[in-house]
Order: structure tokens, then C-alpha cells, then sequence
């Protein structure tokens, strides 16, 4: 029997060029290569790797791959058509994309005659000459070229006739790439659907070699669905960025629109064992351009699979499919059950098991497990966020917490001279460790930092891994604010070692006490999964 294959889509990731133009967002070049190497090992066809000529930066950026190329993507510049009344031979913006190296181009054009005549203060005609002339002139010299119609379906919208010769002067000239841009990302699937029929019906016949691509903006949040319905109406290249990002609301988010593509729609974007280094390539990307992940995004983010409320938790533990759409695992996620006060036996019994604990829904720990936890949340903690501090509290109840140290006490002094742009801290701990006392000091930014270094300082003679362990994020929220300075505070404290992270939390009404909750947790935390992981690797 044989099986019909999955007909083959093409993504265009511009996720170097137009998603740092997100605020907030920048990059080296040292990230722009790493990025663009993990790009090329998730199997992406075309990588954008900027503007050459337009910043230093970029220059070097194309240069240093000629010397470290990728393995199979293909990288492309960027660059927009000739000036008005100008010749594309005497072009130096497009000199320096030939220098550039590459095979492939890109050149975007105006598709939109307010654009034209407002922006570009030119003729309709002008426009068309521009974008013949820069297309010629890069296939003369060995490029093959693909075509961003900038703000095309605005363009179209307002004078298809126009907007389509336009098209029309890209593909005669030699442009194997037609990608039509929802710029303002303003258009509704809909429109998108009709629009690229159009165009797919009026290029059929026109040029042998030029097929459409498709590039939406999140203004409206339609930019995974305009490229999808695109796709689903003819359009066989999508562009996007990784997480979605890019200038104003964002550019389409290629991490969920490839297992679209791929999973619900039976296209082949990438291989199968590419496809489950999404999630990894999602946060890889986010730690580069140093921004935190989105928890809650489709297919990628950390709560994409969680399961907080009993009756889902019960309900997916005997059949997943109740509450997922796609196994988490073909994206590279995990299933994550949540514990909080609105859990039930069910979250408790299936945590345990991702511990390697099997519970009796019967047992009267079981049971306690969960009063504890319903008590402790009462009070303030918060185990959905703290998983890590959920765990402890588990082998507590059960007997099976290992006391690594002992925090006999602590002092915490801070200077606060206002002539001073920093405020230094001191910190000076007690612990005990194997029936000895150790005193130690260390200095922070602040009073939990110096906290945290004191403690490091005191136990690493002992457990030497802690050396790799690093606080990674540190959060505050005062619980009842109406009391004034009697307020609760809740304190969250991440912790890494560079392959994992955990979370965990303290509550008091001091927030140093509140602090140094989090903080010993966390380090205790991390101490156990380094044992574990050992005792594995020895069985």
C-alpha cells in the first residue's frame, strides 16, 4: 500500500531581522549566530539574516557565516528596491547585498499606491520600473530572488489593480518567491482567504518559476490564522519569527505555526525529530535575546499542557486526549499537573508519580498531603507557582526529606547612603552541615542577594555542585495590603543549573523571612536533584 506524501511548505524565518525590531529587543552578533545555528538545526529552509549595509552590524553578521556556514538553511539578506530614478547597477544598498555571499535575496517593494505617491514621493510607473530594474539587475548577477510585496493586502484593498501589476513586474522579472505582507496586520482571515485566491489564479499562467508566500503582522492577533487561511488558499511559504516576535504587536509565531501546519494540517515543514525541539528552540531563543518565556503559549510555553482543576487532572491521567489536543511530547513539552487549593487526590496522586512515588488515594498521607497544602495556601504560599516547594513538602509528609543543612540563623544589614547609586548589603549566616557549624559573610545588591551568597559561601565546601546552581528570578507580592507594613508578603525564588529550573516560595510578614524561605528551599531543592539524578545514573 503506498501513502500519498505530505505536500511541502516552505518557512522563511525573519526572526534576525524583523523580530528585533520588537522594543525592548537586541541582540549581538555573537546571538544572532547562535540563533541563526539553532534556526538551521530545527531544519528551517530560509533564515533572514538582516539588512547588510544598513548597520554595521549585519555586515559583520553575513561575513562571519561565510567562515562558519550553516548546515542546510539557506541564509538571505534583506533590502528594499532601487531608489526613484536611479539605475539598480549604481545601487550601493544593493552592492552590499551582492557582498553579502548568499545565493538568495530579498527585496521588498511598495504594493500600495498611497505608499508610492506619499512615501516614496514617485510616480505609479516609477514604482514599476524600480522593482524590474532591482530583480533584473540581482538575476544578472547570479541571485535568485525572493519578493516581499510590502503592505500588499492594504494595497490591494484600496486599488487591486495596481497592487496586482506590481506582482506582475516581480515575476516577469525573475522573482521565484511572490510573498504577499499583511504589514499593518489589519486584514481578517477571510480577506486573506479570497486575496490569495485572487492572486493565486491571476500568477498561475504568468511566470513558470514564481509561487506565493505569505508574511502576516499580529495587530489584530490573526497573524497564525491569515497564515494558515493563506496557506490553506494557495500560498506555499510561510514567514514568521520564533515566539512571535517583532515590531509593535509581533510578526506570526512560527512555533505554533508549524505544529499547525504540520500536525493539524498534514504539511511537511520540517522532520519528525525536528518538530519536538520546538519547545527547546522556543526558550532557546528567549534566554538569547534575554526575555522571559511566555508561560502560557500555545504548543511551547510551560502551562501549554498543565492541568490545575481535579476532575481535568483525574480525567487526562486515564485518557489525555480528554484535555489535549496533540501529545505534548511531539512538540517537545511535558504534561504538568498544578497543585493549588483548588486541587483534588487526583493532582496529588499524579505529582507524586512525576516524583517516582506511587500514593494510595486511600492512605491517610495521601490525604494529609493535601490538608497540608490547602492549609499552607490559605496562609499564602502558592504551590501552583512553586512546584519545587510542593515537593518538599511531600517528602516531608512521607518522612523521606533529606536535611542536607541547617539554617541556624542569619543577619542581613544594609547601607543605604543616598550619595550611592547601588545599595550594598551584608549578609552573615549560620549553618550546620554533618554535625558542623559554619559562619560565613558575603555581600549583595540587595538583602536577598547577599543572603543567597552568604549561603552559597557556607555550603559549598560540602556540596560542591551548588557552585552551578544561580538564582534566576526573584518576585515579591504583598497579600494584604490593607494591614501597612503588617502586610503578608509571598516571595518566589527561581533557581537553575543550567539544564533545569524550580521555583519555590515562603511566606511571613517579614520579607527577609519570607525571602530566606524561598531562597534555603530553592538551594535545598536543587541539592536533591543532583542526588537523584546521581542515584539514576548509578542504577
Amino acid at each position: 500500500m503506498t501513502t500519498t506524501p505530505s505536500p511541502q511548505l516552505w518557512l522563511y524565518d525573519t526572526t534576525l531581522r524583523d523580530g528585533t525590531q520588537r522594543e525592548g529587543l537586541s541582540v549581538s552578533i555573537e546571538d544572532k549566530l547562535r540563533i541563526a545555528h539553532r534556526l538551521d538545526q530545527l531544519g528551517i529552509p530560509f533564515i533572514e539574516g538582516g539588512w547588510p549595509g544598513a548597520n554595521p552590524k549585519d555586515v559583520q553578521f553575513f561575513w562571519q557565516l561565510q567562515e562558519n556556514p550553516l548546515k542546510q538553511a539557506e541564509i538571505v539578506p534583506f533590502c528594499s528596491t532601487r531608489r526613484p530614478h536611479t539605475k539598480a547597477v549604481d545601487e550601493p544598498m544593493l552592492q552590499a547585498i551582492l557582498a553579502a555571499g548568499t545565493r538568495w535575496v530579498t527585496i521588498f517593494g511598495k504594493s500600495w499606491d498611497l505608499h508610492v505617491i506619499e512615501g516614496l514621493k514617485t510616480s505609479l510607473d516609477e514604482n514599476l520600473a524600480m522593482i524590474r530594474d532591482t530583480i533584473e539587475y540581482l538575476r544578472s548577477q547570479g541571485r535568485r530572488v525572493i519578493y516581499d510585496a510590502e503592505h500588499w493586502f492594504d494595497g490591494y484593498k484600496q486599488n487591486p489593480d495596481y497592487a496586482l501589476q506590481t506582482i506582475k513586474a516581480a515575476a516577469t522579472a525573475g522573482a521565484e518567491w511572490l510573498v504577499l505582507c499583511d504589514t499593518n496586520g489589519g486584514t481578517l482571515p477571510h480577506e486573506i482567504t479570497q486575496i490569495v485566491k485572487d492572486v493565486v489564479q491571476v500568477t498561475g499562467d504568468l511566470s513558470p518559476i514564481s509561487q506565493i508566500g505569505i508574511h502576516t503582522h499580529n495587530d489584530s492577533e490573526m497573524a497564525v490564522a491569515n497564515a494558515l487561511a493563506a496557506v490553506m488558499a494557495g500560498a506555499k511559504m510561510v514567514q514568521g519569527t520564533i515566539n512571535g516576535y517583532g515590531e509593535r504587536c509581533g510578526n506570526a509565531n512560527l512555533c505554533s505555526l508549524i505544529p499547525n501546519l504540520q500536525l493539524k494540517l498534514g504539511y511537511s515543514c520540517i522532520a519528525e525529530h525536528q518538530l519536538n525541539q520546538i519547545t527547546e528552540t522556543s526558550r532557546f531563543v528567549s534566554e538569547v535575546v534575554n526575555l522571559a518565556p511566555d508561560e502560557h503559549a500555545p504548543f511551547v510555553g510551560r502551562s501549554a499542557f498543565a492541568h490545575k482543576g481535579g476532575i481535568h487532572v483525574s480525567a487526562v491521567e486515564r485518557n489525555p486526549l480528554t484535555y489535549e489536543h496533540i501529545q505534548p511530547e511531539q512538540v517537545g513539552n511535558r504534561r504538568r499537573i498544578v497543585i493549588s487549593e483548588q486541587s483534588g487526590l487526583s493532582n496529588v496522586l499524579a505529582k507524586a508519580r512525576t516524583l517516582g512515588m506511587e500514593l494510595d488515594k486511600h492512605d491517610p498521607q495521601t490525604k494529609h498531603i493535601l490538608q497540608r497544602m490547602k492549609e499552607l495556601e490559605s496562609e499564602g504560599y502558592q504551590f501552583e507557582a512553586a512546584e519545587a516547594s510542593f515537593a518538599l513538602l511531600m517528602y516531608e509528609a512521607l518522612g523521606l526529606r533529606q536535611q542536607f543543612f541547617e539554617v541556624k540563623g542569619f543577619q542581613v544589614h544594609c547601607d543605604l547612603v543616598e550619595v550611592k547609586e547601588t545599595t550594598n548589603s551584608l549578609a552573615t549566616v549560620k549553618v550546620g552541615v554533618n554535625g558542623k557549624n559554619i559562619l560565613e559573610a558575603a555581600e549583595g545588591n540587595g538583602p536577598v542577594a547577599a543572603l543567597d551568597a552568604a549561603l552559597r559561601k557556607a555550603l559549598v565546601n560540602f556540596y560542591p555542585q551548588i557552585a552551578d546552581f544561580e538564582l534566576t528570578d526573584y518576585k515579591v507580592r504583598i497579600l494584604n495590603g490593607n494591614t501597612g507594613t503588617s502586610a503578608k508578603t509571598r516571595a518566589l525564588v527561581e533557581s537553575g543549573n543550567g539544564k533545569q529550573r524550580w521555583t519555590t516560595v515562603g511566606v511571613s510578614t517579614n520579607i527577609l523571612e519570607a525571602s530566606y524561605q524561598a531562597v534555603v528551599a530553592g538551594l535545598e531543592y536543587g541539592l536533591l536533584l543532583y542526588f537523584q539524578a546521581e542515584k539514576a545514573v548509578k542504577v
